[in-house]
């Protein structure tokens, strides 16, 4: 899973990436396209509980990237977002929103002044315009594809260009793409495209110390709106466990932000977590929901895919209240599965294959 971290100047994106992945990048510099990337485990207690069961040589957790995109100011144009920029933005799988709701004299609004609502439509009619654009040039080659009438099925072409059509329709009314509802064959039509106004986004409203929760509506689908402050998180990151742990509770923080994030980024990407396990390993794999056995596999290895006979399984709650492998085998809640199998949240796999 790699996020992309963005917002307008001076928002806090840097400030949010070091509270997520522990870092130190220097805050509030402006008007550079860089991207700064991390990769962080992904908390989970079933990991803990697994390894301390099975006690492995090692123990891996399944990993998040953490992208910080700077570049983006709401002001692209005509032209769209430059190739630099659009290339890094088109590779993540969704977006952390930072949302800029704090005032601080001393970090003037890039605009003169904050307005949340304001400055989520800035950032949504950018990747609009960027999308617009991508659509109007896709068009076009399939109009030239279709004319020369070489290569592709004409009904193929005839099936993209209406759904381009539809897509064009969209952004010209100034909607989102993630707005639309496709189906499974128009979904693995756009498998090569990375269009912006459609990957998820979790906004993340950014708040100063003890700032009230202000009000923010953004009813789109594949969105998710989440209020933190930031600068703490960020200054509660960089301490030890121990004292971190007695800031959070002094603060009222529930937990800490990578938390919060990744919990709220797996929903927001329809993912989940299955889990191997063994005397040399104990790993959390990530696979989206509804995903099937074979699927699952191929996360592990493509070759266990190919070769997938059948997947023992076991849920964790049903591995942990009976005490082992041995002891769910023998009441029977370890069990095969074959190539339909749905895999759950927290189920464990061990493959069988043949290559």
């Amino acid at each position: 899973m790699k996020l992309g971290i963005i917002g307008l100047p001076q928002s806090g994106k840097t400030t949010l990436f070091n509270a997520l992945t522990r870092a130190t990048q220097p805050t509030g510099i402006t008007g550079k396209i860089e991207v700064h990337t991390a990769v962080v485990d992904v908390p989970d207690a079933r990991v803990d509980k697994l390894s301390a069961m099975f006690q492995p040589k090692k123990t891996i957790y399944a990993k998040v990237t953490y992208a910080d995109i700077a570049g983006l100011d709401g002001s692209a144009g005509k032209s769209g977002i430059s190739g630099a920029l659009l290339n890094n933005l088109t590779q993540m799988d969704g977006f952390i929103h930072v949302v800029r709701c704090f005032d601080d004299e001393n970090v003037p609004h890039p605009n003169g002044s904050v307005d949340a609502l304001r400055d989520l439509a800035a950032m949504d009619s950018e990747f609009l315009l960027n999308d617009l654009i991508a659509v109007e040039r896709r068009l076009e080659k399939l109009a030239e594809e279709k004319k020369k009438g070489a290569g592709r099925d004409k009904a193929v072409i005839d099936r993209e260009i209406e759904l381009f059509n539809r897509f064009h329709e969209q952004l010209s009314g100034d909607k989102l793409l993630r707005d639309m509802t496709l189906t499974a064959d128009e979904e693995k039509m756009l498998a090569g495209f990375g269009f912006l106004s459609r990957k998820p986004v979790l906004v993340v409203i950014n708040l100063s110390e003890g700032q009230k929760e202000p009000a923010v509506q953004y009813d789109h689908q594949h969105s998710q709106v989440v209020s933190l402050q930031a600068k703490l998180e960020m200054d509660i990151a960089q301490l030890p466990p121990d004292e971190a742990e007695m800031f959070l509770q002094e603060y009222g923080i529930a937990e800490p932000s990578l938390n919060r994030m990744i919990r709220l980024s797996y929903d927001l990407l329809g993912l989940q977590s299955f889990f191997t396990v063994g005397p040399d390993e104990v790993r959390a794999w990530t696979t989206r929901r509804g995903a099937t056995a074979p699927e699952a596999a191929g996360e592990i290895h493509t070759d266990l895919q190919k070769g997938f006979i059948r997947a023992e399984v076991v849920a964790y709650e049903d591995l942990m209240s009976l005490g082992g492998m041995n002891e769910a085998k023998a009441k029977g809640r370890l069990r095969l599965e074959g190539k339909e199998y749905i895999v759950l949240d927290g189920d464990i796999l061990n493959i069988r294959f043949n290559i």
